[in-house]
């Protein structure tokens, strides 16, 4: 990359960094808040779920505007509104309000995250696009590091101070942006697609018939069981080994650098060398084997090693799958991402909210929801990589 590619691209992880970072603040004492308001896993499943689903409602027009507008609004417009929901969460207790600030970020997200990826492949060549999207990914892992950290030592001022902090670190995200992003050169109006206004349906509905379809059913059903597991993993390291808040952070943490280094210097390396579907059927297939020995973990240290090898997973699988849509996209950045956020968000709309809910009849059912949805991810990439091989071969 050039120095003027780095400089975007740094400035674009910085962005990412605050945004999620301050979102991640959250993290580690969410259980021991929700306890504190006489709520459990269904609504720690709906946090999740109801910001998902502001996201899937918004993303096919966020990637419409994002084409249309331009990057750098969408961004920022996606930052003010996630500083809005954390002042609004850290203002009030009623469950209602909360799921009400949730909606407020999920919109926020929904412009913001293919605003991002979007800028990445406006500034990159193909060959670059792993890389860029790598980066940006490592950024985001970075923040969900930093974030837990500083939240499992925040909550010994109170349980409501992290959300204050968490607040304000978004707010200079947006303030950062500001001044400091400029819009992507390279970014114009798209006509062929986005040439008239359509509704969320009929954008999924022509998403159906793109060459990156597939992938984006891929994303949708490993989203719902990566997230059915992520969802709930605070309300199970406190439930069945008692965990702290900071034990829940260190956690958080460590499964955090992992992503990072291996986002930052071992994605772009495998998939140079293996492409993108064979690591996608590896990783897959480790995921799931991580699911799997969660089900028999019996101590905190047990746990904390099987969930590093499931994060270092999903922390290689989501920019190979950002990066493959993103390859077959071809003109239409914008839309692309946006479906890819959609199909992500019914993942984990659905995910959580199940997850919570058997959460609550038995503390093992979310994971073993988990492992089945991604063997049924491993089956259809399977089976997609074996008929483009066949139609390579009848070509």
């Amino acid at each position: 990359m050039s120095a003027e590619q780095r400089k975007k691209i740094i400035i674009l992880m910085i962005n990412m960094f605050i945004a999620i970072g301050s979102f991640g603040i959250i993290i580690p004492i969410l259980p021991a808040y929700l306890a504190s308001i006489n709520q459990g896993g269904t609504a720690a499943g709906l946090m999740i779920a109801i910001f998902a689903g502001a996201q899937l409602i918004f993303s096919p027009i966020a990637g419409k505007w994002t084409d249309q507008f331009g990057r750098r609004k969408m961004i920022i417009y996606g930052l003010v509104g996630l500083t809005l929901s954390m002042f609004i969460f850290y203002a009030v207790n009623s469950i209602w309000l909360l799921y009400a600030s949730r909606i407020i970020g999920g919109i926020g997200a929904a412009l913001l995250i293919p605003a991002i990826f979007a800028y990445v492949a406006d500034i990159t060549t193909f060959d670059q696009r792993a890389k860029g999207n790598s980066l940006v990914s490592a950024a985001m892992s970075l923040g969900i590091v930093v974030g837990p950290g500083i939240g499992g030592f925040l909550a010994d001022f109170g349980l409501k101070f992290p959300f204050l902090i968490s607040a304000l670190v978004s707010l200079s995200a947006v303030v950062f942006s500001i001044f400091v992003l400029k819009e992507s050169e390279t970014a114009q109006v798209t006509q062929s697609m986005d040439a008239k206004t359509e509704t969320m349906v009929r954008k999924i509905a022509l998403s159906v018939k793109m060459p990156y379809f597939i992938p984006l059913i891929i994303t949708l059903v490993m989203s719902f069981g990566l997230m059915a597991y992520e969802s709930v993993i605070g309300l199970y390291l406190d439930n069945q080994f008692n965990s702290s808040p900071k034990d829940i952070a260190v956690m958080v943490t460590a499964t955090g650098i992992v992503s990072v280094i291996v986002q930052l210097f071992v994605v772009d390396r495998i998939v140079q060398r293996f492409g993108e579907v064979n690591v996608l059927n590896i990783f897959i297939s480790v995921a799931a084997i991580g699911f799997l020995l969660s089900l028999f973990a019996s101590s905190y240290l047990i746990f904390f090693l099987i969930s590093l090898i499931i994060f270092l997973s999903t922390s290689i699988l989501r920019p190979v799958l950002n990066t493959l849509i993103s390859k077959m996209a071809g003109n239409e950045q914008g839309f692309a991402m946006g479906m890819n956020n959609a199909y992500m968000s019914i993942g984990n709309v659905l995910g959580p909210t199940l997850a919570g809910m058997m959460y609550d009849v038995h503390i093992t059912y979310p994971f073993m929801l988990g492992l089945i949805l991604l063997f049924i991810t491993l089956m259809i990439t399977m089976a997609w990589q074996k008929r483009s091989l066949h139609a390579k071969a009848l070509s």
